[in-house]
């Protein structure tokens, strides 16, 4: 795994777009030995105009001046200790930024830049931090509420990339991460998932969201087309 940057370092990205009122995203790619990976940061605005940054990407200036006319980044979610790699940067940036991470990853995490809170507060009924269940305290969620519906922000407990090609795209197959639907990585249940049940019994709970719009993954495609049957497909997928 790719050790956190020490200064500022811009990775291949797209641009900032906005998917619903108050919640922006951006692709990103980190180039490894044997494959390419594609990461997503979500950016979510609260009501005050501050902004929550989860699974942050260093973005070139264009991207992160309009990041700044959108908002005041002030909640940076490590969504797990896997995700440390633009930690460290963003905190350079922002001083005044709050590290949140999951109770799990909490030291890891503090290795690449101190974490402030495991249970943040945001002042906003629009916006709850979650730590996964059953993923050992090290997997972090966010759901989001807005006018148009109920976005589900996860990190790597579920995968969705579906244009991974060569034999990169072949390892990422293998690792769970692409394929032909979204799924739950086999490396995910190997390496994070401790309790399957507290799992599944969590994305039941997902699906039965009326408003649910979408789920956004750090890693693939927004699941848009019926999100809640696929939360129950996932959760299936465990039984």
């Amino acid at each position: 795994m790719t050790q956190p940057f020490q200064k500022w370092t811009i990775l291949p990205h797209g641009k900032l777009v906005q998917i619903d009122e108050n919640i922006l995203t951006v692709v990103g790619e980190i180039h490894m030995p044997l494959m390419d990976l594609p990461r997503r940061m979500t950016v979510v605005r609260l009501r005050d105009a501050s902004l929550v940054i989860f699974s942050a990407i260093a973005l070139d200036e264009d991207e992160m001046s309009a990041l700044e006319a959108y908002g005041r980044p002030a909640y940076l979610i490590v969504p797990s200790d896997k995700h440390r790699l633009d930690a460290k940067t963003w905190k350079d940036r922002y001083p005044e930024i709050q590290v949140v991470a999951p109770e799990g990853a909490r030291a890891k995490v503090s290795e690449a830049v101190p974490v402030d809170t495991v249970t943040p507060r945001f002042d906003d009924q629009s916006l709850q931090f979650v730590t996964v269940p059953g993923t050992r305290g090290r997997e972090a969620a966010l759901v989001v509420r807005t006018p148009n519906g109920t976005t589900l922000v996860l990190n790597d407990v579920v995968g969705n990339i579906r244009d991974a090609a060569g034999f990169g795209g072949w390892l990422l197959h293998l690792a769970g991460f692409a394929g032909e639907e979204a799924q739950i990585p086999a490396v995910v249940k190997m390496a994070v998932i401790e309790d399957k049940k507290a799992l599944r019994t969590q994305l039941l709970q997902w699906a039965e969201i009326d408003a649910l719009v979408r789920v956004l993954v750090s890693h693939g495609s927004p699941i848009e087309e019926n999100p809640r049957q696929v939360l129950r497909e996932l959760a299936e997928s465990l039984t």
